[in-house]
């Protein structure tokens, strides 16, 4: 389960959406996220399902690859569908014992499945087609506008960045720890879901320590090539939009509409 965290991950690409003007792919993914909590209905949630699908499409990211980053969140997503399926009042559809599900909590349950499930595939699919170079260059330029009241905007758009990209590299160090800790007769498996919680506090202790290593790593290796951020740092390559960006701006300009017009008028 630990490999099949897809988020802060890259895929290399030379696909369409891989192309895009970082800043485009970053505003594109907010405003998609902000609109799956604009949509109420089935037909806004097959709506965004429909627009999500044609950009993986694009991307040329193979879907098992994905989807594989759902299942971390499987947990999260069964504890949410129950929650809302027993606590919202409303007609009532089944009862048993003290429990009774509503037709009301049954669709709020399915909507935020469905919501959290394309909110993670639409924010794993940005950092799967952005290298995170190309990552800290857009949320730097998007933030600039912010140094004018001393905002480190490009401070705050590295430290995102690696937080990001780091992802994977820890997930890989909880893994090998796991591995070395089974081989010394640890069991992560057995027992119910407190015991097995439990088992897993060995781990954070190495992890942290592998983490302060890492990010010492990291620090000494920027000093040593004379790393300084702010305003005085240039870029091999400017970032400039251009006609392919105009276009996924408008297909999205056109999604949002589409979106706004179904949530008003159906």
């Amino acid at each position: 389960m630990i490999r099949d965290i897809t988020l802060g991950q890259y895929y290399p690409g030379g696909s369409w959406v891989h192309r895009l003007d970082p800043r485009v792919k970053i505003i594109i993914t907010i405003a998609y996220i902000a609109a799956l909590f604009v949509v109420k209905d089935l037909w806004g949630f097959l709506l965004a399902a429909v627009a999500l699908a044609a950009a993986v499409a694009v991307s040329r990211v193979p879907l098992p690859y994905i989807l594989r980053g759902l299942k971390p969140i499987l947990l999260i997503i069964l504890f949410t569908i129950l929650l809302n399926l027993f606590m919202i009042p409303g007609t009532p559809l089944v009862s048993f014992w003290i429990f009774t599900i509503t037709r009301q909590g049954l669709y709020t349950a399915l909507f935020m499945a469905v919501r959290l499930i394309l909110l993670i595939i639409s924010a794993s699919l940005l950092t799967l087609t952005t290298r995170p170079i190309s990552l800290t260059d857009g949320i730097e330029s998007l933030l600039s506008p912010t140094k004018k009241i001393g905002v480190p905007t490009h401070e705050l758009a590295m430290m995102m960045t690696i937080a990001l990209r780091f992802i994977p590299t820890l997930l890989e160090e909880t893994d090998k720890i796991m591995k070395a800790q089974q081989a010394r007769g640890a069991d992560f498996q057995s027992g119910n879901l407190f015991k097995r919680a439990k088992s897993l506090i060995p781990i954070l202790v190495p992890l942290f320590i592998s983490a302060f290593r890492i990010a010492q790593d990291l620090a000494m290796a920027m000093e040593a090539r004379c790393y300084q951020g702010g305003g005085n740092r240039t870029r091999m390559n400017a970032m400039k939009p251009g006609l392919r960006d105009l276009a996924a701006a408008g297909v999205f300009l056109a999604f949002l509409a589409a979106v706004i017009l179904e949530r008003i008028f159906w």
